[in-house]
């Protein structure tokens, strides 16, 4: 008996009509067997919170131009009241302290809303999946405000202080591999893997995987599978 996959399911946060129902036909039009639906929609950030507080989707596309807040707030709030939500910030707005904002405030993903639809689509899968989905524009944005100390510290940091466990947990990380993925390939339990984690990110002074992720890739380079560091 074969089993049916969850349907992902999305909320559009943008005070545009035009954009929301566009982004919905987008979805609508590509989605496979209706593997991602849209199942509400808000214009503002008060009905955001209270579509996400109702409906708790697994992820919630957001513009951070509201016009009665601030999308970083709203990300913020929804990755502490709601931390099974994820946010992929989709905006025509592009600036280097609005995506470090967002990484740090809980977003998993930043788009510009000329991403194509595939594009689309699996920043939407991979999100719902728990990945972190950093381009490697993002990536150079978060860092460059890592170094100016923007971040909350010296901007030193390296991986030089992570045992070779941890740089392995971190590179899958730093690959888009969700705590269990990543348990499985290391042979690891997914506690395990959320307490070498917690000690990444101590060592590194961040506080989120996007963090974590971008610091790999700005000092070592983006993982593949099969270019991970050798086990013990």
């Amino acid at each position: 008996m074969k089993t049916s996959t969850p349907v992902i399911r999305v909320l559009l946060v943008d005070d545009s009509a035009l954009v929301r129902r566009g982004v919905r036909s987008v979805i609508t039009a590509h989605s496979q067997h209706g593997a991602i639906q849209v199942v509400g929609e808000a214009a503002n950030a008060a009905e955001a919170m209270s579509e996400v507080l109702r409906l708790k989707p697994d992820v919630v596309l957001l513009d951070l131009r509201l016009p009665d807040g601030s999308g970083i707030d709203i990300c913020r709030r929804i990755h502490t009241e709601v931390p099974e939500t994820r946010v992929l910030v989709l905006t025509s707005f592009v600036d280097d302290n609005l995506v470090y904002n967002a990484v740090i405030a809980g977003a998993h993903g930043y788009l510009m809303k000329e991403v194509d639809p595939p594009a689309l689509l699996e920043a939407i899968t991979k999100a719902a999946a728990g990945q972190s989905i950093l381009t490697p524009d993002i990536t150079q944005r978060v860092m460059k405000m890592l170094r100016s100390g923007n971040g909350g510290k010296d901007g030193t940091s390296d991986l030089s202080s992570l045992s070779q466990q941890e740089r392995r947990v971190l590179a899958c990380v730093a690959e888009g591999l969700t705590n269990k993925q990543t348990g499985e390939r290391l042979n690891l339990s997914e506690n395990t893997v959320k307490n070498y984690l917690i000690n990444v990110f101590e060592k590194l002074q961040v506080k989120r995987r996007s963090q974590a992720a971008a610091l790999y890739v700005e000092q070592v380079g983006r993982p593949q599978s099969s270019a991970l560091p050798p086990g013990p």
